[in-house]
């Protein structure tokens, strides 16, 4: 290998993260961070990596944000995919989102449940066509003889609802993960970053303290 890997370092000089800085809902404080990360112009702000267990192994993948409300954070799959099926064996879950122009992560943890079908049907409707066809062509994480094999599938669906609107399909829909954990870092020099955690109580308030990076 040409470089050594343990010198790639950077210090982060950005910005620090403090107590006072923070909404009192981490959930607020996600969508003020996130609305800087889109005026920033960052490309796919809202791809977050979603981390998954089914037998005691983890198994991780990227996938797009496309709704946040006061509950959670919701994104569109298909349900019978490797990750619907570790969902449905384990609905912990994690999600990651890091934008390095503004040498921030956030760590979400917590509880994942399906959308209703009016709020997938919602979206899919206004999927790209493409996008519709390609939901009913791949059967996503399964065995797929070649990439004209799927070519193929993919243009017999294109004939088949030529003319015609893209019906859901009955495996495809949405998740919505609701956070018990957010953990907010900010990157700082000397590697003595801020980390500001919200844990929800009993109550179903949050509580923030400060670890050690």
């Amino acid at each position: 290998m040409d470089h050594n890997i343990a010198k790639l370092r950077q210090d982060y000089n950005f910005k620090g993260l403090h107590e006072a800085d923070l909404d009192s809902n981490p959930l607020r404080q996600f969508k003020l961070w996130f609305e800087e990360v889109i005026k920033a112009g960052i490309s796919e702000p809202n791809a977050m990596l979603l981390s998954t267990v089914s037998t005691g192994r983890p198994s991780a993948r990227i996938v797009l944000l496309k709704d946040l409300d006061h509950t959670g954070f919701t994104f569109f799959t298909n349900y019978d995919s490797k990750k619907g099926k570790e969902i449905e064996a384990n609905p912990q879950v994690a999600l990651t989102f890091f934008w390095k122009e503004f040498e921030r992560q956030v760590r979400i943890e917590g509880l994942i449940e399906k959308t209703t079908d009016a709020e997938s049907a919602e979206y899919f409707a206004v999927r790209p066509r493409g996008s519709q066809i390609g939901a009913w062509a791949s059967d996503q994480s399964r065995h797929v003889e070649s990439r004209e094999a799927l070519e193929e599938r993919t243009q017999l669906l294109e004939q088949k609802f030529a003319g015609a609107e893209v019906p859901r399909p009955p495996h495809w829909g949405g998740y919505r993960v609701i956070p018990d954990y957010m953990e907010f870092w900010q990157g700082r020099p000397s590697r003595l970053h801020d980390r500001l955690v919200y844990t929800k109580t009993a109550d179903n308030g949050w509580n923030i303290e400060r670890l050690c990076p």
